[in-house]
């Protein structure tokens, strides 16, 4: 009669290697529970809603609306439950059919941004037929009065200051042009106290935005282009979701925000008046 391990007695090896492998949404979870964190706190921490944190942990992501922002909560949560988020990233992937491309919106959000700027020839225009109008009644007035020299004289320093006026359009265009590029720093400038000011700008890359004001009123929702900002005030707070909070640099009534975003994470954020309480 041989005495040994029979393969029953095997299997539950086997086992015990299957369940070493936590899910994502169960790897944050006890993570959350070893930093002694509940759901509300990791939620105020991370401006994440409870109903998704509970259904990341879960592992139902379908709140999330998509793997975009799917992975940028996973990123969010684990940070703030002080996990490493590369190897949880890695295992959505492998569990979603790879790394998701990104979002085609561009080309949408390109034409609307595109329609305002048509405005701007008509004051070139405005201006030229100005100039020709002065220009034209100089050379009707120096012809009418052409019959003799000293009318020739009286129109020749006559035109003189008609023509230094000529240019006098061109301070206006100034002026016309300057606001097109002062607005969002005046307003950062201002910050007035009574209020939340928000700018927003994408100096490095592209990003698409979401903002709105503390009645839930859309005040913004496309894509910043490079270069591109734009500024939000209200009475109360401002709430922003960023699609690439990488590519962003926010100044929060008048303060730049010193955080270390990401390429590619979504982060949902919120001003008050009061804020940034540091920096």
């Amino acid at each position: 009669m041989s005495i040994g391990n029979s393969p029953e007695d095997e299997r539950p090896f086997e086992d015990d290697r299957e369940q070493a492998r936590l899910s994502v949404g169960r790897a944050l979870k006890q993570a959350r529970i070893d930093a002694g964190l509940t759901v509300d706190d990791v939620s105020n921490a991370t401006r994440v809603r409870i109903a998704i944190v509970h259904a990341i942990e879960a592992d139902d992501f379908a709140p999330c609306g998509g793997d975009v922002y799917a992975r940028g909560h996973i990123r969010t949560l684990a940070k703030a439950v002080h996990l490493d988020p590369a190897p949880l990233l890695a295992q959505y992937d492998a569990d979603h059919g790879g790394r998701p491309a990104p979002t085609p919106a561009a080309p949408l959000f390109e034409a609307e941004r595109i329609r305002p700027e048509r405005r701007g020839p008509n004051w070139t225009a405005a201006m030229v037929a100005a100039i020709v109008a002065v220009v034209g009644f100089v050379g009707f007035t120096a012809f009418k009065g052409g019959d003799d020299g000293g009318a020739k004289a009286q129109v020749a320093e006559g035109s003189t200051p008609t023509q230094s006026k000529s240019p006098s359009p061109t301070p206006h265009d100034k002026k016309s042009a300057t606001p097109k590029s002062d607005p969002s720093d005046s307003a950062i400038a201002a910050a007035p106290q009574d209020k939340v000011t928000v700018r927003v700008s994408a100096p490095d890359g592209k990003s698409w935005i979401s903002a709105k004001d503390h009645n839930g009123r859309l005040l913004f929702d496309g894509l910043l282009q490079q270069g591109d900002s734009k500024t939000f005030q209200d009475n109360e707070k401002i709430n922003l979701v960023l699609g690439d909070a990488g590519a962003i640099q926010l100044y929060v009534n008048g303060k730049k925000i010193e955080d270390d975003f990401q390429p590619g994470a979504v982060e949902r954020l919120t001003y008050t008046k009061g804020d940034p309480q540091v920096g």
